[in-house]
C-alpha cells in the first residue's frame, strides 16, 4: 500500500475553516460547536468544512433563493433565516403538487408498500382534508398516486440520487466494494454491490452502487463484467480500488475460480494498489461450519416458531418473542429469513429462556419434545447461544461506522484474543463465559446425578478452534497491513524506523509539527487528515485515503438485509430489476434527493 501518489493534477488545499462570506451566498452560518456549517434553510448540519461540500448542498437543495441577487435582498433574506422566518418559495400549484408526490412516493418505498398503497394514502388524505379543513381539499387534485405514476417516481429519484453518486464518484481518490450475495437469501439470487468513497478531502460516501441479477449473471466471468460495468458508468477505474468486502460463499472467496481472485487478476497493473480483501464483516452470524450440528437446531427452533404462530399466538408467555418477530419480518415469515434471524445471539437467547414453556407448549399441541430429553441437544443449544451471542456483541462493534478500518480491526484482534480465553477455559471446564451452557449443564446435573459426564468440552474446544481458523483466514488480509492501519490511527506515536523507507522522513517532519500535534489532539482522525497538507504531506495522505476507503462497518449491508426482511412480502412480489434497485437505493442512502431537479425534469418532460 506504499506507494507515493502521483502530483501531477494535485489540488491545493482548501482551508478547513468556515468563510463569513458563504453566510449570504450560501445561506449558511457557522454552528455553536463551531464544526461544520449550519444551513439556515434546512437547519441541516453540513459536517464537512469544504466550500464544495456547502455549494454542492445549497445548490441541491435550495436553488430556489437564487432569484435573491441583490446585496440587499440577500442581507435581509438571511436576517429573516436567522430569525427563523422562512420565505415561502412562490411555486406554481402544480410543482407544490410533483413535489408532494415525488416526497410521498419516496415515504411508500421507505416503508416497503407496494405500489398500488399510494392510492389507499390519497383517499385517507381526501377523508382528513374533507373533515378538517375542506376549503383546501382542491390541493389534492394535482396529486397522482395511482400504481404505474408511482413506480414512474420511484425511478426518477432513484435516477437522481445515481446522478449524485456518481458526481462524487468522479472526485473519489480510493474507493472500496462491498459485494453481499446471501441478502437475498429467501428470493431470487442477486448480488448487492456497495461502494465506499473517499474524497480529495477524507469525506466519505457509502452507497449502493448497482445490484446485479445472478440469474443472468452465473459464471463468474459474466458477474465480473457486471461489476466492471457498473464500475465504468460510475467513471471509476480499478486502479482506485483498494478494498474487497465479500461474503464467505464460494462465489465470492473460491480459491481459483471466486469472484474475488478474478477482481485481484484483474487489477493488476503497475499502478494499481494491491486490492485489500476481507470476507468476516457480513452477515457475521453465518460463521458457523462447527462440529455442533448448527443448522439442525435452528431448523428446529424455527419450527416450533411458526407452530407458535399459528397455534400460539394468545399464549402470553411468548408475546415478546411474537412481537420482536413481527417487527423484524411482519406478519408473514419466510423459512431462510426467519432461520437468519434465529442465528442472532439475543433471539437466540430469548428463545433459550423460554425452553421450559416451550416445552409444555410443545406437549399440549401434541408435538414432539424429544429434542427435551436429549443431554447432547441441550448442551449444544446452550453452547449455540453463548457463542452467537459472543458473535453478536463483536458485530454490533463492528456495526458503528465512521471508526475506520483499524479501529474496527482492533476489535477483530480483541475478538481473537477472547476466542483463546474461551479455549483455555473450556479445557478448565470453567463456565463463567458461557452462562447458557453452564445454566444446562447445572439442571442435567441435578436430573443425573450419578452422570459424571454431562458434557463433552473437546467437542466445543473443536467448535472454537474451527471459529478461530476462519477469523484468521477471512482478515488475513488485514493482518498484512496492520502497519499501515496503525500509523493511520496513532501517527504521532509510531516509531519511524518501524515505517517503511518511504515515509520515514515525512512521519518525522509530522511528528515534530507542533501544531499538527495539537490539531490531533483535539479533532477526530478524519478531521485531522482532512486538514493534513497533501503538498507537505503526500505519501502520508496518500495512505489515509487508501485506509479510510476500507469498509469500517457492516452497516449498510445490514440496513439492506433489515429492509429486505422487514418488507418481505412487498419485495416478493413480481419487480423489474429496475425498480428493486430504486427500492434499495432509497432505503439505504444518506443523500436527499434533488427535489427542484426532480420537480425540473417533471416540467420538461410535461410542457
Amino acid at each position: 500500500m506504499w506507494m507515493t501518489p502521483k502530483r501531477s493534477k494535485m489540488e491545493v488545499d482548501e482551508a478547513l475553516v468556515f468563510r463569513p462570506e458563504w453566510t449570504q451566498r450560501y445561506l449558511v452560518v457557522e454552528p455553536p460547536e463551531g464544526n461544520g456549517a449550519l444551513c439556515l434553510v434546512c437547519r441541516r448540519l453540513i459536517v464537512a468544512t469544504r466550500e464544495r461540500d456547502v455549494r454542492r448542498h445549497y445548490e441541491a437543495e435550495h436553488e430556489y433563493y437564487e432569484r435573491y441577487v441583490a446585496d440587499g435582498e440577500r442581507a435581509a433574506l438571511v436576517e429573516r433565516l436567522r430569525q427563523g422566518d422562512l420565505p415561502v418559495a412562490s411555486l406554481t400549484p402544480e410543482e407544490r403538487a410533483a413535489r408532494a408526490g415525488l416526497g410521498l412516493c419516496r415515504l411508500l418505498a421507505l416503508k416497503g408498500r407496494g405500489w398500488g398503497e399510494g392510492d389507499f394514502v390519497y383517499q385517507c388524505m381526501e377523508v382528513l382534508l374533507r373533515e378538517v379543513l375542506p376549503e383546501h381539499v382542491s390541493v389534492l387534485q394535482g396529486i397522482d398516486l395511482s400504481p404505474e405514476i408511482t413506480r414512474q417516481r420511484i425511478l426518477s429519484i432513484d435516477e437522481n440520487l445515481r446522478s449524485q453518486l456518481f458526481n462524487r464518484a468522479r472526485d473519489f481518490k480510493a474507493y472500496s466494494l462491498a459485494l453481499d450475495d446471501q441478502a437475498f437469501v429467501a428470493y431470487e439470487n442477486y448480488l448487492l454491490v456497495f461502494i465506499r468513497g473517499v474524497g480529495p478531502e477524507l469525506e466519505v460516501q457509502e452507497d449502493l452502487l448497482t445490484i446485479i441479477n445472478l440469474t443472468h449473471h452465473f459464471s463468474v466471468g459474466a458477474l465480473m463484467s457486471a461489476i466492471l460495468e457498473a464500475l465504468q458508468t460510475a467513471g471509476l477505474s480499478l486502479q482506485r480500488m483498494v478494498g474487497l468486502t465479500t461474503t464467505h460463499t464460494l462465489r465470492m472467496i473460491g480459491e481459483n475460480s471466486g469472484l474475488v481472485s478474478y477482481m485481484r487478476e484483474k487489477a493488476v497493473s503497475p499502478n494499481c494498489w494491491n486490492v485489500i480483501h476481507y470476507s468476516g464483516f457480513l452477515h457475521l452470524e453465518l460463521l458457523s461450519s462447527y462440529d455442533v450440528d448448527v443448522n439442525q437446531i435452528i431448523n428446529t427452533i424455527s419450527e416450533w416458531i411458526v407452530l407458535i404462530k399459528t397455534r400460539g399466538v394468545r399464549r402470553p408467555e411468548f408475546q415478546t418473542l411474537l412481537t420482536e418477530s413481527e417487527s423484524e419480518h411482519g406478519e408473514r415469515v419466510n423459512g431462510r429469513c426467519l432461520n437468519n434471524w434465529l442465528r442472532r445471539g439475543k433471539t437466540l437467547k430469548l428463545i433459550f429462556s423460554l425452553r421450559k414453556e416451550l416445552e409444555a407448549f410443545l406437549v399440549s399441541v401434541g408435538a414432539t419434545t424429544v429434542h427435551f430429553s436429549d443431554k447432547q441437544w441441550l448442551c449444544d443449544f446452550g453452547f449455540l447461544v453463548d457463542i452467537m451471542e459472543h458473535l453478536r456483541e463483536l458485530s454490533e462493534e463492528l456495526g458503528v461506522s465512521k471508526v475506520f478500518a483499524a479501529a474496527a480491526f482492533d476489535h477483530i484482534c480483541t475478538f481473537e484474543v477472547k476466542l483463546n480465553l474461551f479455549q483455555r477455559h473450556i479445557e478448565e471446564k470453567n463456565l463463567t463465559d458461557f452462562p447458557a451452557l453452564r445454566e444446562v449443564v447445572d439442571e442435567l446435573k441435578q436430573q443425573n446425578k450419578e452422570d459424571q459426564k454431562i458434557f463433552d468440552p473437546d467437542r466445543y474446544q473443536m467448535v472454537i478452534c474451527r471459529l478461530q481458523k476462519e477469523f484468521e483466514r477471512h482478515f488475513k488480509d488485514l493482518r498484512f497491513i496492520k502497519k499501515d492501519l496503525e500509523l493511520f490511527s496513532n501517527p504521532f506515536n509510531f516509531k519511524p524506523e518501524y515505517a517503511p523507507i518511504s515515509v520515514r522522513v515525512e512521519l518525522t517532519k509530522l511528528q515534530a509539527n507542533t501544531n499538527l500535534w495539537n490539531e490531533y489532539r483535539i479533532k477526530d482522525l478524519g478531521q485531522f487528515y482532512a486538514g493534513l497538507s497533501a503538498e507537505s504531506y503526500p505519501i502520508i495522505k496518500g495512505v489515509a485515503c487508501k485506509v479510510a476507503s476500507l469498509f469500517d462497518s457492516n452497516q449498510i449491508c445490514e440496513k439492506a438485509f433489515s429492509y429486505l426482511t422487514r418488507n418481505q412480502h412487498t419485495l416478493s412480489q413480481p419487480l423489474t430489476d429496475e425498480h428493486l434497485q430504486a427500492l434499495f437505493r432509497v432505503a439505504t442512502t444518506e443523500m436527499e434527493p434533488g427535489w427542484d431537479d426532480l420537480v425540473r425534469e417533471r416540467n420538461e418532460s410535461n410542457p
